[in-house]
């Protein structure tokens, strides 16, 4: 979760105002007050999706008097990024303002040219490393760094980039490895092999990083007094749901390969190994793994996104836009059911009749009142 005060977590579950600003800004600035030109929210939603390669998108509309379709016009899709934020007005006039992030600038679209309102889509800047695919291959030889391999593939695209680890990134290859064509794989598979997920942050940093601990929830989504849902569904489906994971590596020299393998060995957990789920193994091979530790970590992460209950849940929110994918919720059912969910996608408006929408997976059963 993006962090907050408590006066605003509070608030969220009370009668409150929103606001909500975006500047067009140029490329590269971190931080959560870019330099940038602000321009009016006609309408808009913030998109993120835990299971996408680009994490976060958005879609806005914005008053399109002034909008020329120039080359040299601010709104156009060669470099510029949106800066968007959603926030809370306080009784006594303050605001605080919680950054969604910085989005290149993909499309811009005027249905009633040349005075009409102008739609802007634009994605995070994983979309960049994406595009920026190596025109020759590249080679990392054994000995070097993971910090260094991701400094040189990101700050190509990059040059100022921010780059946030949450584990010794000076560990170093054990072989060579070429990149090909594909930059993002790459350094994917290198977040993969070492049980990190890779994302570029509300503050316009890469993170690459442990998801958050699943069993601690962040916040309460409840019903009721102070309760912030406002609906849910759900469905029951078994896709994608897996309750252990074989990490492999590749042969070093004359060492043979490593593996390691992770379980779902929780009993009270619905995809409990031993349990009626049944066993239900995924296995990842990657050459960066190379030794015990790294494919215990690896298989370790992997599992911790893999199950949970096949209960998806619609559910429908105050909007709370300190939320992102990953961040577990303790979700409480109209009839008292309690459970933890991981939130795996979250849709947040710009407006305010714009709410929240999330879909999520359960990772476990709480008390049940009803």
């Amino acid at each position: 979760m993006r962090p907050v005060s408590d006066a605003f977590l509070d608030a969220v579950r009370g009668s409150h105002r929103m606001c909500a600003r975006a500047r067009v800004c140029p490329p590269g600035q971190t931080g959560v007050d870019p330099d940038g030109v602000e321009i009016p929210i006609v309408a808009g939603q913030v998109e993120q999706d835990s299971t996408a390669d680009v994490r976060a998108t958005v879609d806005l509309t914005t008053d399109g008097s002034s909008w020329t379709a120039r080359v040299g016009d601010m709104l156009t899709p060669y470099g510029n990024e949106l800066f968007v934020e959603r926030g809370i007005v306080f009784g006594n006039g303050d605001r605080e303002w919680v950054s969604q992030g910085f989005f290149r600038i993909e499309s811009v679209e005027q249905d009633d040219a040349p005075r009409g309102r102008v739609r802007v889509a634009g994605s995070d800047r994983m979309a960049g490393i994406i595009d920026a695919r190596p025109l020759w291959p590249m080679q990392f030889g054994g000995g070097s760094t993971v910090e260094s391999v991701f400094d040189f593939l990101v700050r190509d695209v990059y040059p100022d980039a921010e780059i946030v680890f949450d584990f010794d990134a000076s560990v170093t290859l054990r072989s060579a490895h070429v990149v090909e064509d594909d930059r993002y794989g790459f350094l994917a598979d290198l977040a993969d092999a070492h049980g990190k997920v890779m994302y570029w942050d509300h503050e316009g940093r890469l993170r690459v990083e442990s998801p958050p601990p699943a069993d601690v929830p962040v916040v309460e989504v409840d019903y009721g007094e102070r309760g912030v849902m406002v609906s849910m569904s759900r469905a029951l489906n078994r896709d994608g749901v897996y309750n252990a994971v074989v990490a492999r590596g590749e042969e070093v020299g004359e060492l043979p390969p490593v593996s390691a393998a992770a379980y779902d060995m929780d009993p009270d957990s619905p995809t409990y190994w031993e349990g009626p789920f049944g066993h239900v193994p995924r296995f990842y091979a990657s050459s960066f793994v190379t030794t015990v530790q790294q494919a215990r970590d690896a298989a370790q992460s992997m599992l911790e996104r893999s199950t949970g209950l096949p209960h998806e849940m619609d559910l429908t929110a105050v909007p709370n836009p300190a939320l992102q994918v990953l961040d577990p919720v303790r979700v409480v059912s109209p009839a008292g059911d309690e459970g933890v969910h991981v939130l795996e996608s979250i849709s947040l408006g710009l407006l305010a009749d714009g709410g929240m929408s999330a879909t999520t997976k359960l990772k476990r059963r709480g008390d049940s009142n009803g």
